[in-house]
This record gives structure tokens, sequence and C-alpha cells, in this order.
């Protein structure tokens, strides 16, 4: 296969670390993330200046995932990504379970909700539509495991190992196409799991764990299918530039590894933020219940006082 075929860069020196975070700005993601920092900087000024908080934490996770995303697809890492399989898996893991989690963790739909002022009674504008979106039955479908599973795990499977790969790769129109359905993936399918925002499908914490574990082993296996191949598996990778001094199948199997451990990874990050969200929510359920508490201790004592002075009465 010829790479020029596929818009690849032939003359690309030998990859390094800091050669491939050199900043090339790559359009498309370029200005989506900057759009992305953007709006979500004029909700929370929008919140600040109404006098209401915003979670400095959220906007950290959320500035952090955007800026995975542009550290994939706007330095030379997309570049080298196009002609080393390893390099694109190391794309692909990024813009699909890490940068997902952090933007998750940021609840931009929530500050979106926040923001946006209310058209009034009787009237939609953008936040009414928002709200519509979210509790429509497309949402209810898109959200469910039934769905975010199946297609978690076909954007492995039936991505690389079919024709389709290869017909994406061979334009850059087409990668980042694939690249923008690996981060739509990743948010669609660890959104019920552990996001912040409101949706249709919000489960129990141990069934939202569940979900996790039930996706997570197919991305092990299919790191353990790309190590263990004896042959390239991928046809758009199977004749790297010789210019970059790297044999196709020793790349594969790096890409494999790389698949495997990214599978541990985001995994633990998820338990952790479940675990933490959930002690958050057994506290917030405690006070509410010692608030309830407090209300019958005070109704029951006024009672018993108004009780006292019925008695005081009669007694005169």
């Amino acid at each position: 296969m010829d790479h020029s075929d596929h818009g690849m860069t032939m003359d690309l020196p030998p990859f390094t670390l800091q050669r491939g975070l050199e900043f090339t700005g790559e359009p498309f993601f370029l200005v989506s993330c900057l759009l992305a920092l953007v709006l979500y900087g004029w909700g929370v000024i929008r919140l600040r200046r109404r006098g209401d908080a915003w979670p400095v934490g959220r906007t950290v996770a959320f500035v952090l995932g955007v800026l995975m995303v542009a550290l994939v697809m706007c330095t030379a890492l997309n570049d080298y990504g196009m002609v080393l399989f390893s390099v694109h898996m190391v794309q692909h893991m990024v813009i699909s379970m890490l940068a997902p989690i952090l933007l998750l963790l940021g609840a931009p739909v929530t500050l979106t909700l926040r923001a946006l002022p209310s058209a009034g009674r009787g009237r939609k504008g953008p936040r009414e539509l928002l709200v519509a979106l979210l509790h429509s039955r497309y949402m209810r479908v898109v959200t469910h495991p039934a769905f975010t599973i199946p297609m978690f795990i076909a954007s492995l499977y039936a991505l690389y190992f079919t024709p389709v790969f290869d017909f994406l790769m061979g334009s850059k129109p087409g990668h980042i196409a694939m690249m923008v359905h690996f981060l739509a993936v990743g948010l669609v399918f660890f959104w019920p799991i552990m996001g912040v925002d409101p949706g249709p499908h919000r489960p129990g914490y141990v069934m939202r764990m569940l979900e996790l574990f039930a996706g997570m082993p197919f991305h092990a296996f299919f790191g353990i299918a790309l190590m263990m191949a004896s042959e390239p598996m991928v046809k758009a990778y199977a004749n790297p530039p010789e210019s970059l001094g790297v044999n196709a199948l020793a790349d594969q199997n790096a890409a494999g590894g790389i698949a495997w451990a990214f599978s541990e990874i985001p995994s633990v990050i998820v338990l952790i933020a479940l675990v933490f969200q959930w002690y958050l929510s057994e506290q917030r359920q405690a006070r509410r219940q010692d608030r309830a508490a407090d209300r019958d201790g005070d109704r029951e004592l006024a009672e018993y006082n108004a009780y006292l002075a019925t008695l005081r009465a009669r007694g005169r």
C-alpha cells in the first residue's frame, strides 16, 4: 500500500517524544478545542458575575480534558499517528478514554443549563431545547448500556479488523472523522457511568461499576490480539516509511500493548471517581435525613409545648 495515497508525510524523521510534541495546529481540532475553552469560560464567568459558585475542580478537569485532545491532535503526534500504529493507538486511547472522563467530570451540560437564560413561560430558547434533548427518546437510547457497550466494542473490532479503517485512513478528513467518532463514543460510554451531568439513564452506583467492567475487558482482548498476531493485521500500517526505521509487526505489538495497558488506567480513574461520588451522595443523603429529623423534632417539641399550654389554660 502506497502511503502517499493516504496523504501521509514520507519524510518524517525517526519518532521521539520531544519531536512528537511539537505543535502543528491541526485546524479542525485546534478551532474546536479553543471554542470549547471559550464557551466553558464564558459559562463560568457568567455564573460568577451572577454571584453563583462553580467548583474549581470541574473547571480544571474540563480544561485538562480539552488539553488532552489538543495534545494528541494538534501536535506532531497526529502526523506520526498517520504512519505508526503505536502512535495512532496512543491517540485513540487518549481521545476515547482519558479525555472523555476529564471532560465529563467538568460537567459542561450542567454549566450550560445554569449559564443559559430561561426563555420565559411558553417560549423555547437554547436552554429549553437542551432540556428537551436530554429528556428525549433519542438520548434514552444512546445512553442505555444496550447501546453504549456494543458501540464501545464495535469501535475496536468492527473498525480495525474491517476495510472501514483503511478507508478512513485514506485521507486526513477521514482520519479526523474517525477521531471525532472515538471521542463521541467515549463520551457516550462514560457519561451514564460517571458523568456529573444529568441524563436519562442514571443507574445506581453498583450498576455503573458493572457497566464499566462489562466494556473494559474487550479493550484488553483487543490489545492481546494485536500483540499475539504473527503478521500485520491492519493494512494502513503494514508498510511504515523506511525513514522511520520501524518494523511493522513490532510496531503493531507495541500498539497492542498500549491498548491493553489503557484498558486498566481509565478503569482505575473511573472507579475512584465513582467511589468518591458515591461517598458524597451518601453524605448529602445523611444531611437531608438529619435536617428532616431536626424538623420532626422541632415539630414534636412545638406540639408538646402547645399541649402544656392547653393544660395550664385548663388549670386556670
